[in-house]
Parts: C-alpha cells; structure tokens; sequence
C-alpha cells in the first residue's frame, strides 16, 4: 500500500513552490435526503493534470459542476488564484478561463457545428452576428484541435465520438486557464485519443491546470501528475500518478483489497449455435459483408476502432438498422429483418453501448426501466393488464442482487451515478429467459468495483448456457473475458481469433488495412 503520508508531503511541497490555481476548502453540497459532498478539500496547481478517481457515486462529478459553475455548494469556499470567488453559472467560470467538458453532451442537435461552438458567444460586427468570423474561427480551432469535422456540419448527423470532439472545441475556444475533462476519451479512437493528450501536454506547457475523470489507468499512468481519491462523498487521500497502483487506488477507492477485476472462466464447452450472420450488409453501408457466429456458452468479443463496425452488425441482427443483404438466423430460424419487439421476444436482447439516450428513459423510475422489456409476461403483467405487484416485487428482487445503491426503485434514473444506470440497464437481462445479449461497451464511464461486478454478472450468464456477445473498445475486456473474438475493419470482419490467439499484437495487428498484418 502507498505510503500517503509521504505522498501527501511531496504534494504539499509542491504546493508550496506552485501555489494553487483552483482550490477549494471544506466544500459540501447537499441535496434533499443525500450528502453529495462533505467537507472536500481539493487543489489544483498551474501546468498540472489532476485525476479525480472513485466509485460511481463517489462524488467526482458533483465537484466538477461546482468546479464549472453548473452547481453551487451548500457551505464551502472556492479560492481561483488566491482570491475567494463564487461561480454562480457556467458564464461566471468561463470568464475566468474555467472551462468543462463533461460526460453528458451540452450540443444542440438541430445547429450546426460553428452554431453550438459559439453559442452563447456569437461575434458580432455592427451588432449583427458576424458569420464569416464565426466560420473562419471555428475552422481554425478544429484544425488546430485535428478533428476532421467541418463547421457547416449539423450536429445531429455527427457520431458520438464527433460530438464528443465538439465538445471538447467549444472549451479550447475560450482563454484556457482550467480545463476540466469527464471520460472524454469514452466515444473517441485510439488515435483520437492521442491527439487529445498531445494537446493536453501543450496546455500544461503554457500552465494550464487540467481535472481529469477516468477510470483507465493507461490514461493515468499517460498524462496524470496526482490523483485525488474521494469516497462517498469524502476526500481520502492525493498521491502521485507515478507510483500509485491499480490495487493501491482501488483500496483507496473502495476501503478494500479488491483481487483481480477479470474472473475465472470456466466455461463448459459451447453448445448449438444460437446466433448466425451470413454476408450481411446494411443499407446505409457502416456493415460490408460480415458474417459471425455464437454458440449458447460462450462469450464472442467484438473488437475494432470506433465506427469499425462492430456494434452495428449487432444492431443490424436485432432489428435496429435495416439489413440490404444477407442473412441472420437465430436458434436455426430466419430472423432477418424482424424488429427489436419481436428479437426481444424470441430471446435476442441488445443492451447499446449509450445508456443516455438509446438504453434507459432517464427521466422515469428504475422500476420502469427494468421491466421495460418484458411487460408482456408475468409477473410483470396479468393478462392484458400490467401487475403492479409483481412488477415491484420483481425489480426490487433484481436491483437488490444487482447491489443497486440507493435501492431506490421509484426514483427516476437520471438521479443515480453512471455506474447504478448501467445495473438498471444489466437488470433487463434477468426479467426474462434470453437465449442470445449482446453487451455494447458495458462498462464505459463505470469505475473498477462496479466493473468487477459486471464481468462476473457476464460471466455467470455464459456459465448457465446464455450465448454472450461483447462488443468493447476496452482491449482488456477482448483479452481476458472473451473465448474467442472478430475484429472489424471499415464494416468488414477482418478475422476471427480464437482464445490461444488472443493477444494484443494480433488483435491490433488486425485494426487496419489487411496488407499491415
């Protein structure tokens, strides 16, 4: 374990030749019945990236939204500077050069890109906005940034991983002098990847403090200098980013030895086939002939760079996008074309990769949200009514042996941490008998116990004869939770690699044009 008190001193000797940029003292934020925030003590020093690292729920992202002016604490002092301010809007941040890109997307689909980048901030000339300005200035941060976007682009015809790169313009357009980042490599490639934390290490060149939220450790071990651990709400402790390990963090995390994150396999040999996707292209083209099988017990990763086309096979043999060619079978029958409803039904369940907007209704209860898929059988249902009894009876079951926190079942989904949406999500998977889940990017924006419990919760699926598709950008997850895998290049299966092939230099080997491999 890490000695912190030595850790500690050397952060405050820091401190003490680098006075904070960003500091906040005895900070807390209460909501009605939940303490958020008690009493956190955090610094931020000048040309310095500062990992905030805990459980879902810990508060991290509680502190960033006071950090950026979208909250406000209960009690607390913020000091910008050594000078004592108080931030009551965005505005108020951003005119101090404190700028956030969090999880949760702030863009106007129906805008365009240049729109959403000066939103709020238009230039003007004469008192008219100034559109040749606005156009020219955007064009020069996206080439600066090296995001192949343009500005007339709408936003709503963006992919996820560009608009997460909009997002991250909008705060390099302002005077940087924070820069506050939430899982923002979530949705973004390898390479894209990169690209940021080059930028990152030419703000800290010019003394930009830089908040950073992740639960990757190679992204730790890259770029972070401390990394300040909170826990229900409460700071634990800072250490350095150079000596600090993954078990020394989650001890610190968690308040315990947790062993190793990936389970033990053992599984039984597959049985039949239960999923099969013959030359299968889709009609707006991200599928090219791809073909996959899986077999009841197994667990088939899907690897590949984002937009690889990887999770849209899997969309197109559920139902979510329509097929041009080919051909999907499921149990040995026919279900090419056949809707979400009707796959959900047969036994097929999809659980998307974007939780937010495609896997949970934020705005309703837990209890809806589990039973979404399965109001049609009991107990959900008696006959063509809805049993609210069974209904509750059942989630509450489910959420329980899924350690939902708080067990809260009528609370709506959008009040709980990214890693409790996400049990939400996993307990559809236990409503009803299903012969076939895919788990799009399980663990995205989830911390490492709750990651623990997800790969045990796939793992003991497969072990009783659920055929199991993971799709991950996370190479760990292909490497160790997969019996075999496909790796995808530009909608085409590249190869299909089995468990004695399954190392990182012959997945990656395959990420790219054939002729590299």
């Amino acid at each position: 374990m890490l000695n912190s008190n030595n850790k500690q001193q050397g952060c405050e000797e820091a401190g003490a030749t680098r006075p904070p940029l960003l500091q906040t003292q005895a900070i807390t934020k209460d909501y009605p019945g939940v303490r958020a925030l008690d009493g956190v003590d955090f610094e931020l020093l000048a040309g310095e990236v500062h990992v905030l690292f805990g459980e879902n729920g810990a508060g991290k992202s509680t502190l960033i939204s006071i950090l950026a002016g979208a909250n406000q604490p209960s009690t607390g002092q913020i000091t910008y500077k050594g000078k004592p301010v108080t931030l009551t809007s965005v505005h108020d941040a951003r005119s101090l050069g404190i700028s956030a890109v969090f999880q949760e997307f702030s863009l106007i689909p129906q805008m365009t890109v240049e729109e959403n980048l000066f939103l709020g901030a238009e230039p003007r000339r004469a008192g008219l906005l100034d559109r040749a300005r606005a156009s020219r200035e955007a064009k020069e941060t996206l080439d600066e940034l090296g995001f192949a976007l343009r500005p007339d682009q709408l936003v709503d015809d963006l992919t996820r991983a560009e608009q997460q790169m909009v997002e991250i313009a909008k705060a390099f357009r302002s005077e940087l002098q924070v820069l506050i980042l939430d899982e923002p490599t979530a949705s973004l490639t390898t390479h894209e990847t990169d690209q940021l934390f080059e930028l990152i290490g030419g703000l800290k060149e010019r003394g930009v403090g830089v908040i950073y939220i992740t639960h990757r450790m190679a992204e730790i071990r890259r770029i972070g200098d401390r990394i300040t651990v909170l826990r229900d709400g409460r700071y634990i402790d800072t250490v350095n980013a150079a000596e600090a390990t993954e078990d020394d963090l989650v001890q610190l995390m968690t308040g315990r030895v947790v062993g190793a994150i990936f389970p033990e396999l053992n599984l039984d040999a597959p049985g039949d086939v239960v999923l099969e996707a013959r030359n299968v292209t889709t009609h707006d083209g991200a599928v090219v002939d791809a073909s996959m099988t899986v077999r009841a017990g197994e667990i088939v990763g899907m690897a590949g760079l984002v937009g690889s086309g990887k999770s849209e096979l899997m969309q197109a043999c559920f139902g979510a996008t329509t097929i041009r060619s080919g051909s999907v079978t499921l149990n040995g029958h026919g279900i090419t074309g056949h809707t979400p409803k009707r796959n959900i039904r047969d036994g097929f369940l999809y659980l998307p990769a974007d939780r937010h907007h495609e896997g949970l209704m934020m705005t309703r209860s837990v209890r809806e949200n589990v039973a979404l898929a399965s109001l049609d059988i009991e107990p959900f249902s008696k006959g063509i009514f809805i049993n609210r009894g069974g209904e509750k009876k059942a989630v509450e079951a489910l959420t329980t042996r899924l350690n939902l926190s708080p067990p809260q079942i009528e609370r709506t989904v959008e009040h709980f941490s990214g890693g409790n949406q996400q049990k939400v999500m996993l307990a559809r998977a236990l409503t009803r008998k299903y012969d076939l889940i895919v788990f799009d990017e399980p663990t995205v924006g989830v911390d490492v116990g709750t990651r623990a419990s997800i790969y045990e919760f796939i793992v003991e699926l497969a072990r009783n004869g659920v055929a199991i598709v993971l799709i991950s950008s996370d190479l760990p997850e292909i490497l160790h939770l997969t019996t075999r895998a496909y790796v995808f290049y530009h909608g085409r299966t590249q190869a299909e690699l089995q468990a004695d092939q399954l190392t990182e230099e012959k997945v990656l080997a395959h990420f790219f044009e054939k002729e590299a491999c």
